[in-house]
């Protein structure tokens, strides 16, 4: 063979041996962030694989890292050894403190970083005021939720009460309840997810701030509103239903929703996140209903229900090589069919206008009204004022265990308003704690 053929065919084997190292090298991937499980883990690996088939050289790499407080902690201790992923998904309660990291980009300013446009003012009113600071959206609208009341209604037929008439208020709840064990039904006929989240939507709800400075909207809050009347009248409601066995507490997030599954109970306060889990666990078992939350009494104004759920934050070290499959991404989840699917298949709200409208022409909520109630709920409700728009608190999560805690003692039998109190006094000496850090 001649030196000049033998270089040629050199020359072809190292062109086809570094064909693969030169497609890798032009691969961008972006480590995400997540805490989604069950079956709403299941839909977000089908979105990120559909986004990963439309352009191989950005990649969206998803990491489940455990709850969604575990998620925020890690990112926060990721962050100062850079270790933290480009996009990480966080609760709403870490909203605050996602603000006061100087950790991330701001949403609104990712397309500006890129040289491009883009219209804010698709997405849902309530989800944008939420994640807001001075006019402006911080974090990406992912999954979005509400809390709303699922409910038996075969259970409501064998007490012979009328499934067509879910109960309104506390005392109505408590009546039924009473009828429900009564009849031998369930031992127990009420249990909450979230009970934190659920104490928080309810002072939301009758348009009552968590805490002073416009509930952390018009500056770093210092004490919580409460114990207040309103708070006495709750909790003497919900005492008297953990002493009659009407409520069981249930434990944090989605703890309870095994007892509603199995049919241990009949009422279940949750994230609309829960929907689709719900159905596809219960299948013919029996129906499930939704409706709205109940309220206390008319003698307090209506509020809102309180948007949960998650959204997207970029750490603030992204190349802008990855920031621009980021934003091709977040494009991605903002089209109406994205939206859709997730809606259907989760539960949380899609997070475009038009997402909403596609659901509506295509008679979406005629075929599943248990989807609609989450809408309906919180477009129902007022719609400006810092009690309805939510909180903000740096140490909420903190803040949440806490609340836990009186509910806990609550359900227990323990005195309501002695309870919130010492809850009260923990919560104020965290706020106390972080605006001293903060200055």
């Amino acid at each position: 063979m001649s030196r000049t053929k033998r270089s040629f065919i050199i020359t072809i084997v190292l062109v086809a041996l570094c064909i693969p190292s030169l497609a890798l090298a032009q691969t961008t991937t972006v480590e995400f962030w997540h805490s989604m499980t069950g079956s709403r883990l299941t839909v977000l690996n089908s979105v990120v694989e559909q986004f990963n088939a439309i352009n191989p050289a950005q990649q969206i790499s998803p990491v489940l890292i455990g709850t969604y407080e575990e998620g925020l902690t890690r990112f926060m201790a990721a962050y100062p050894v850079n270790q933290e992923p480009g996009i990480v998904q966080v609760y709403e309660v870490g909203t605050q403190a996602m603000h006061d990291s100087g950790m991330i980009i701001p949403a609104y300013q990712i397309p500006e970083r890129l040289g491009e446009e883009w219209d804010f003012g698709q997405y849902v009113a309530p989800i944008v005021r939420y994640y807001s600071k001075d006019g402006n959206l911080w974090s990406w609208p992912f999954a979005s939720s509400s809390a709303m009341l699922y409910y038996n209604a075969d259970h409501m037929r064998q007490a012979g009460l009328d499934p067509d008439k879910p109960p309104t208020t506390w005392q109505e709840m408590y009546d039924m309840g009473i009828k429900l064990i009564e009849a031998g039904v369930v031992t127990h006929a009420m249990s909450t997810g979230w009970p934190d989240w659920m104490f928080e939507t309810q002072l939301a709800m009758h348009d009552q701030e968590f805490a002073n400075m416009g509930n952390g909207r018009e500056g770093y809050p210092t004490e919580v509103s409460w114990p207040s009347k309103f708070t006495d009248e709750l909790m003497a409601i919900w005492g008297k239903m953990a002493a009659d066995n009407v409520w069981i507490y249930g434990g944090a997030e989605y703890n309870a929703n095994g007892a509603f599954n199995s049919g241990e109970i009949t009422f279940l306060m949750q994230s609309t996140s829960s929907l689709d889990g719900v159905l596809n666990t219960v299948g013919d078992n029996f129906e499930v209903r939704t409706t709205f939350l109940p309220r206390l009494s008319d003698e307090y104004p209506r509020g809102n229900v309180l948007i949960g759920g998650n959204s997207l934050y970029v750490s603030n070290r992204v190349t802008d090589e990855e920031l621009a499959v980021i934003f091709e991404f977040f494009k991605f989840l903002s089209d109406p069919d994205i939206g859709t699917y997730w809606h259907k298949n989760t539960g949380y709200f899609p997070a475009t206008n038009a997402g909403m409208q596609a659901l509506m022409n295509e008679g979406w909520f005629a075929e599943s009204p248990n989807h609609l109630t989450a809408f309906l709920q919180i477009l129902s409700g007022k719609s400006e004022g810092n009690a309805a728009a939510g909180m903000r608190l740096g140490p909420f999560a903190q803040a949440r265990e806490w609340v836990r805690d009186a509910l806990e003692r609550i359900a227990r039998g323990d005195d309501q308003r002695a309870a919130l109190e010492y809850s009260a006094r923990q919560i104020n000496q965290l706020l106390a704690d972080y605006n001293e850090f903060l200055d």
